[in-house]
């Protein structure tokens, strides 16, 4: 198995990013962190970081794929592993990003973003690997490497302003006392 492309390559430079991402979001809710706004905006800080080393990374890497004519090798086990990575990294995504609507924390909503990111990055590797083993479409793999890649800074962009979707807003008094707004969370399973 040599070069499976851009995005097969990303992928796994996706997951140490993200491994990295979930080491910030341990620490931003361990100890007396947990109420602290100023672990929330570090952590924030941290994740969005994170972000912005796997654009740069996943646009260079696919574009120099997609301009060298880089055809990647046919990887029935990359195809596998695309898949398990397709069905669980959306549920994972989803998880982290309700607990941290609820738990007010941009960051763990930005891991969770992370997560959704993993998820394209499968989809992606999924249609190129497939596309170039069945069809002979090579292009598939960097073309979509290089959209996942403007996501990604995008989200990255969202993260570090605490911004996005449904990224909360702290009430008045807990930013005067430097402290997030305790919520009662429901239980795991209602998640």
């Amino acid at each position: 198995m040599a070069a499976e492309g851009g995005v097969a390559l990303t992928a796994g430079i996706d997951s140490a990013i993200e491994g990295v991402a979930s080491l910030v979001i341990v620490w931003r809710f361990t100890g007396a962190r947990l109420l602290s706004a100023a672990a929330e905006r570090r952590a924030q800080t941290l994740v969005a970081v994170q972000f912005f080393l796997l654009a740069p990374f996943v646009g260079y890497e696919s574009l120099d794929a997609l301009l060298g004519g880089e055809r990647p090798d046919e990887s029935w086990v990359g195809i596998g592993l695309s898949i398990t990575s397709l069905l669980l990294m959306p549920w994972l995504g989803r998880l982290k990003q309700r607990l941290g609507e609820r738990m007010g924390s941009v960051a763990l909503r930005g891991e969770g973003q992370q997560n959704l990111l993993c998820s394209y990055l499968a989809a992606a590797l999924l249609v190129g690997l497939a596309g170039n083993a069945v069809l002979g479409l090579w292009g598939l793999d960097p073309a979509a490497g290089l959209v996942i890649a403007a996501v990604a800074l995008k989200e990255g962009l969202e993260t570090w302003r605490g911004e996005g979707c449904c990224a909360p807003s702290p009430s008045p008094a807990s930013e005067s006392q430097g402290r997030l707004p305790r919520r009662i969370l429901p239980p795991l399973a209602a998640v």
